[in-house]
């Protein structure tokens, strides 16, 4: 998963968490659950691809540094 992944799963989250809140104004309490554990799901999925993409900067950058500078010999 991407981080553009990530981002469009943030947008659902939004929407769901949105449509929840209104469902629970409308008293549809079903549909409001269901719309807040897709809303959340979609949180965790970009967590998720946040954090796979933070561990491969960081696995980036530790490689850089240990790197030894080539030589121009």
């Amino acid at each position: 998963m991407t981080l553009e992944e990530a981002s469009r799963q943030l947008e659902a989250a939004i929407h769901d968490a949105r449509v929840s809140f209104d469902c629970i104004l409308l008293d549809e309490l079903d549909r409001a659950h269901t719309n807040a554990i897709t809303a959340r799901a979609a949180v965790d999925s970009a967590e998720n691809a946040i954090r796979v993409e933070l561990e491969r900067q960081q696995a980036e950058k530790k490689k850089e540094t240990s790197e030894p500078p080539e030589s121009t010999d």
